[in-house]
């Protein structure tokens, strides 16, 4: 039909112009946030690219579910704006009869939505975790970089070198602080290498250079040189997170959990998706607007609605998590309130009440 077509074109025009533009902006925050996070140490610089995917993944389907309910302001808006719903409210159509080619346009994205938060969302969260505690357990070793102070993994090192050699085995102009049982230590060396031992572990061999031993308590100091000195340290073996949080937890797993954090985390997945089709209602219900009035109000007060639901839901998940509210409550008292108000406002808006919704369950009559 003529009508379902036309709706249809220009849903999807707007629904992927608005999810591009949103996608570029959620973009360049996060490889902002994830390069500062690279340059203070806190994950790998070659996992920047990785954990960025990941966690444009785990943040697609809130992005998607404010692209559709936007796509859905802005259409039914533009159309009140350029009379094309006074053609079609001539012509016998209610806006009853926009709620079912809307849904059908919707479901495809709303499936998709399910499945990356109850599949995808947390298998992004798993491996970011991995990719952090990996990066968090590397050796000694491998945190030194060149021209920057390290501190080592138990946090009683800290490494500085000059120059390094291409193949990060050959250093220059090395300094070490160590602390620990009370006593501090300062090693300088004009270089420095690394070298295998027969065990298959890596050391640090100093040539040419100074040991200053501090006993904190007595005040002693001892001054020592040396030609070769061998810096042991010890490597960790990489080793699967011992305890996932909940958000990198399978759905199924989580149904099972008796944990008020785990229940938190159900909450958000299962709400997050309520709250796709939640937001598809009532973008129908809040387009309005006319040939002779500024409709940007329109779209002032969808996006404040999202921005008081959206939060709504995150705290709604604390307060599950924190033992204040159990799930059907949680789930219940926002969403389901939403969902209610959404009917009331439509039937409202098409008058004669929510008898005239031809929801989907319903026949054709």
């Amino acid at each position: 039909m003529l009508f379902d077509s036309t709706l249809r074109k220009d849903l999807s025009r707007s629904f992927g112009g608005t999810l591009v533009v949103i996608l570029t902006i959620v973009l360049t925050m996060m490889l902002i946030r994830t390069l500062g996070m690279a340059a203070g140490g806190e994950v790998s610089p070659q996992d920047v690219v990785l954990l960025l995917g990941y966690t444009a993944l785990g943040q697609l389907p809130t992005m998607l579910s404010l692209s559709l309910y936007v796509a859905v302001v802005s259409v039914l808006t533009r159309m009140y704006r350029d009379s094309e719903m006074a053609v079609w409210f001539s012509s016998g159509v209610s806006l009853a009869r926009f709620v079912r080619p809307v849904l059908r346009f919707a479901v495809p994205v709303l499936v998709a939505v399910v499945a990356l938060m109850l599949l995808v969302w947390p298998w992004a969260n798993r491996n970011s975790a991995e990719l952090r505690a990996r990066y968090d357990r590397r050796s000694d070793l491998s945190r030194v970089a060149p021209g920057q102070f390290q501190t080592s993994g138990d946090g009683r090192r800290v490494f500085f070198l000059d120059k390094q050699s291409p193949d990060s085995r050959d250093g220059r102009d090395i300094f070490i602080l160590d602390q620990h049982d009370g006593k501090e230590s300062v090693t300088t060396a004009r270089a420095g290498r690394i070298e295998l031992r027969e065990d298959g572990r890596r050391e640090l061999v100093l040539t040419q250079g100074a040991r200053t031993d501090l006993d904190t308590g007595g005040d002693t100091r001892t001054i020592s040189r040396f030609e070769r000195y061998v810096v042991r340290i010890d490597e960790k073996a990489a080793a699967a997170l011992a305890e996932l949080p909940p958000k990198a937890q399978d759905t199924l797993a989580l149904l099972g959990t008796t944990t008020p954090k785990g229940r938190g985390e159900l909450v958000w997945r299962f709400g997050m998706i309520a709250t796709a089709v939640n937001l598809l209602l009532w973008g129908l219900g809040l387009a309005s607007g006319g040939p002779r009035g500024g409709n940007n109000w329109v779209m002032l007060v969808a996006l404040l609605g999202f921005v008081v639901y959206f939060n709504l839901v995150s705290l709604s998940q604390a307060w599950v998590a924190s033992g204040r509210m159990p799930v059907a409550g949680a789930l219940l008292g926002v969403h389901g309130a939403m969902f209610a108000g959404a009917l009331l406002l439509l039937g409202w808006r098409i008058g004669g009440g929510l008898r005239r919704l031809p929801l989907p369950w319903r026949g054709r009559g």
